[in-house]
């Protein structure tokens, strides 16, 4: 065998390996539960062989279907560059076809190399029609985005959900041998180890990720072999339930009260979502390996067990699992379950801070406070606001309900409704991102859109036994959501009609018509094009501002990850004695944007590299034409090359008494003392520029490159609207209630964009502005 396809699958078996304990902890420990709901219904009077065998076959056959054939066969080869998720298939679609609201993206993020799939080719592919159908009506692209945040809403609700019933589950084995303990001791410990679980969120999953995959390993092989266990022991005959005949008979038998029951089968599938949300760190193919050499036989023959056990110990229902184990293996059986279940409710949760952490990035979730917590894994995050909303619901849940078939009829509806979005969203990707024919996307929606209909239709007949939590959730994030999104939009096109026209700033002169004083001013916009009116209503009030004058947009583009060397975009605005610049900082859905030392000396040298290409540019050198504006270009930010400025580290002390500065002497004592008492500002790297002797470097170049430098080290200002956003006084009742209330609401309770940015507040200018939308 070759080096290289050894290594191949050596890679593919350790991913795989690290599979178990991310991915699949909350689908392995569905047996703790689906007989018990199954039969807590109306089944109960169908207490006989017959019907378990009916009850098997259709726990086969759908988890053959949905997990097996749709997920592992197909979803999985939807991945967003490895990726997963309602917002990835989301994302993945807003490229391919211009279905997306967001409003500041623009044509120079089409060239980012992961925006495209390999292998797509830009072409109106078998359905040109309805592509343009989509794309000319907002209203069915705002039905989508609803479609999507719907889908968000169920999965954070799946965080609130998952911890409960799984940890309540594993506990209830308690009841099999402390047969004296009762049931609000069970619901306490269980409350205490889900308080446990939150509580050490904020440590980061690589603390204790080494444990997972044995964890999850070793309790499915247990489940495996108790299950052929209880076969041979019970009832060898068991394997003729696999046939289809008996689903049939099931229903022939049971009628309607067989529909209902399905809502207690479904919860087999559940965690099938978490193989697609949680494939990030791990390939398509590692998760396909792990899932039918390992996954799928456990689980099958723990159910083949479990239904052994039941048809000749039908009495047995409430605690089949645990009653099937054998008494020698009971307490570690108990141990692996409980840890099991700890895993699963993990993998849920980080998947909630990963949808939450997309949700923001688009533009649909308000500014929460996103911790990396790994440094060698990218991408693990931990939400302190979301982590304490999911403990207290989730402990609210379990203390309210106390039994595991109430908490079940409102997780099938939160996981159903989560697959149903999937499915609908495939079928899109299987016209628009595939460019297959539009008889393939209906064979699909179909087929596993009408099985899952058929399962989400009953568990709506008990939303009066529990099944209103997630409807009641769902419906609260996605009104949040909702409202964040409409109201940055709106706020969005204020700007941009409001926008600072360049003929207007041509009309003032290099100097803008006020005093310019030595520093760089960055002005945060979300505008990627244009001046905003911020910068006119700031000097309006103040006539000065900064010699170099930086529009810093940070934009959020539709990828999950944009690399350091496509992450800067820079321009300019005028000509080029006017010393003002354009800034976009891209960064995708799953990127972290860190608290970034060194992001002054990269905006820096990244202009520096800008002034050098644009002077090697022959028709640069020209005169300054307005049809030109809005040009940018990607500046490389992870090497030196290119680059005309010298930097050296310094201790900042004897710089500073001969550096040019607009700070008085009593601002700059100020600062000192703030930097003294920072821990994190007195740790930021200080390094001062140089601009080395080059003969071929002309003096205008020179000129424009010394006065960037010497900018700098006078100091770096932020400048920030601190804006008010409120409807128009003819606006209908309900854009202001979602405006002046909602939107208003969250605004002001919610991180401010300085924290979220990680703005130095001793730098930190902001300027009120009042938006009437």
């Amino acid at each position: 065998m070759p080096t290289e396809q050894r290594q191949y699958y050596k890679n593919l078996l350790l991913l795989a390996y690290q599979s178990f304990g991310v991915v699949y902890g909350d689908l392995s420990t569905s047996p703790l539960y689906v007989y018990k709901s199954t039969f807590s219904g109306r089944l109960h009077r169908y207490q006989d062989e017959e019907t378990v065998f009916g009850v098997l076959s259709l726990i086969f056959w759908t988890f053959t279907l949905i997990p097996l054939l749709k997920y592992v066969t197909i979803v999985l080869s939807a991945d967003d560059n490895g990726e997963g998720g309602p917002f990835a298939l989301y994302s993945l679609l807003c490229r391919h076809a211009k279905l997306s609201l967001l409003p500041n993206q623009q044509a120079a993020d089409e060239e980012l190399s992961s925006y495209y799939r390999n292998g797509f080719v830009a072409r109106d592919g078998c359905s040109p029609w309805l592509r343009r159908f989509l794309e000319k009506h907002k209203k069915l692209r705002t039905v989508l985005l609803l479609v999507v945040l719907c889908g968000a809403s169920m999965v954070i609700g799946d965080g609130v959900l998952t911890p409960a019933i799984s940890v309540l589950s594993s506990m209830s084995g308690l009841h099999v041998r402390a047969t004296g303990l009762q049931e609000r001791s069970v619901v306490l410990l269980s409350c205490i180890v889900l308080v446990g679980l939150f509580a050490l969120q904020h440590r980061g999953t690589q603390k204790v990720a080494f444990l997972f995959a044995p964890i999850v390993i070793i309790w499915l092989f247990s489940i495996g072999g108790i299950g052929l266990y209880n076969i041979l022991h019970w009832n060898p005959r068991i394997y003729q339930a696999l046939s289809p005949y008996y689903m049939v008979k099931f229903f022939r038998t049971t009628g309607k009260d067989g529909w209902i029951a399905l809502g207690g089968i479904l919860l087999c599938m559940t965690g099938s979502e978490a193989m697609f949300a949680d494939l990030g760190h791990f390939t398509s193919a590692s998760v396909r390996a792990a899932f039918v050499t390992v996954i799928y036989p456990c689980l099958i023959l723990q159910y083949m067990g479990q239904a052994a056990f039941l048809s000749k110990n039908i009495f047995h229902l409430r605690t089949s699992f645990y009653d099937s184990i054998p008494e020698p293996v009971f307490w570690p059986v108990f141990v692996v379950a409980t840890l099991a279940a700890v895993v699963g409710s993990q993998a849920v949760i980080s998947a909630t801070f990963s949808i939450v952490k997309q949700c923001h990035a688009l533009g649909c979730f308000p500014r929460v406070k996103v911790v990396h917590t790994s440094r060698w894994i990218y991408g693990q995050i931990y939400i302190p606001e979301i982590n304490w909303i999911l403990m207290v619901l989730c402990v609210g849940v379990t203390v309210a309900f106390r039994d595991t078939t109430l908490i079940g009829n409102a997780y099938g509806i939160a996981c159903m409704t989560v697959m149903l979005v999937t499915t609908f969203l495939m079928a899109l990707i299987v016209i628009f991102v595939w460019q297959r024919n539009i008889i393939f996307a209906l064979i699909f929606l179909g087929f596993f859109g009408s099985i899952e209909a058929v399962y989400l239709s009953s568990s709506l007949m008990k939303v009066p036994q529990g099944g209103w939590v997630p409807l009641v959730l769902a419906f609260i994030f996605m009104s949040v959501m909702y409202m964040w999104h409409y109201g940055t939009r709106r706020k969005y096109q204020f700007d941009l009609q409001n926008k600072v026209s360049m003929r207007s700033i041509l009309s003032l002169g290099p100097s803008l018509g006020i005093v310019r004083v030595p520093g760089i001013g960055l002005i945060y916009t979300e505008l990627v094009t244009g001046v905003p009116s911020i910068f006119s209503h700031f000097v309006t009030n103040l006539p000065a501002f900064h010699e170099v004058l930086v529009f810093l947009c940070v934009e959020s583009v539709p990828v999950p990850y944009v690399s350091p060397e496509e992450r800067y975009l820079v321009g300019r605005i005028g000509p080029k004695e006017y010393r003002m610049y354009r800034c976009i900082v891209r960064y995708g859905y799953k990127d972290v944007q860190r608290d970034d030392d060194n992001f002054e000396n990269l905006l820096v040298m990244s202009i520096a590299k800008f002034i050098m290409m644009e002077a090697e540019d022959a028709a640069s050198s020209a005169s300054y034409d307005i049809a030109n504006e809005g040009r940018m270009a990607v500046i490389t930010t992870t090497d030196d090359s290119g680059t005309p400025l010298a930097m050296r580290d310094f201790d900042g002390l004897a710089d500073s008494m001969v550096t040019r500065s607009s700070k008085s002497e009593s601002l700059r004592s100020l600062q000192s003392s703030y930097e003294q008492e920072s821990p994190s500002v007195t740790r930021r790297r200080r390094v001062r520029f140089e601009l080395p002797e080059d003969e071929d470097m002309g003096q205008q170049v020179k000129d424009e490159l010394m006065a960037l430098v010497e900018a700098k080290h006078a100091g770096v200002a932020y400048i920030m609207g601190h804006s008010y956003i409120k409807a128009r006084r003819s606006s209908s009742f309900l854009k202001k209630f979602a405006i002046d209330v909602g939107y208003s609401f969250l605004r002001k309770n919610c991180r401010g964009p300085s924290v979220t940015l990680h703005i130095p507040h001793i730098s930190l200018i902001e300027v009120g502005m009042i938006y009437y939308v």
